[in-house]
């Protein structure tokens, strides 16, 4: 059931978004059954969670308390959307999923890897993405993406300093290595037409096996 479930990654600006919008056109004209969804939000509960996390205001949010609302959103979203569309046999492309709260929330706040895995394993109780790509960016060169974009929101998390963001790249480049099987690495550092060709070209490689 897992094979169909495929999420995205990437630091901020990366345009893992706009990849996936494209990523659905081309699926909907070569007549697969899909959906697309994100992370934190996809239902109403872990959208209202989602208003939460991200609210500008709330910088004296802890961080154990952002992870944990994070996993109640994924758990949620996972029961009320993402496994019943699996079940159906459709193909989910899920913007954002566990990796981001290992990198976020384990690594780049310090957590840890190991505390933020357990209280996620809890969450989603063994579903996990079979494939997942990961958009790979330099952090001042996706935060200046973030600046021309006057329609994208500017959430909590890019309000973070430099530092943060370096450590979410790292986090990212170590779960790399960490689960080679699962993430593709594609060079996001590239005009929008040439990322959204590569990925393209690898998810639908992908799907003629599943």
């Amino acid at each position: 059931m897992n094979q169909n479930f495929i999420s995205f990654e990437g630091g901020e600006g990366a345009g893992k978004t706009t990849v996936i919008e494209a990523l659905a056109r081309f699926l909907k004209e070569e007549g697969y059954n899909f959906i697309t969804t994100r992370e934190p939000g996809g239902i109403q509960i872990a959208e209202s969670i989602r208003e939460i996390i991200l609210d500008t205001k709330h910088t004296a949010m802890d961080g154990r308390t952002e992870a944990l609302l994070y996993a109640a959103a994924r758990r949620q979203h996972l029961v009320e959307r993402i496994i019943p569309s699996l079940q159906a046999g459709k193909v989910v492309l899920c913007d954002r999923f566990l990796d981001s709260s290992l990198v976020y929330q384990g690594m780049a706040r310090n957590i840890g890897l190991d505390e933020v895995l357990v209280i996620n394993n809890f969450a989603i109780e063994n579903c996990m993405p079979k494939l997942t790509f990961y958009f790979d960016i330099e952090p001042e060169k996706g935060l200046a993406r973030i600046a021309k974009n006057k329609d994208r929101e500017i959430n909590r998390l890019d309000k973070e300093n430099l530092d943060f963001h370096y450590n979410v790249r790292n986090g990212y480049l170590k779960l790399l290595t960490m689960f080679p099987e699962r993430i593709v690495k594609i060079n996001a550092d590239r005009p929008l037409e040439e990322v959204v060709a590569e990925t393209t070209a690898k998810i639908t490689e992908y799907l003629k096996q599943v």
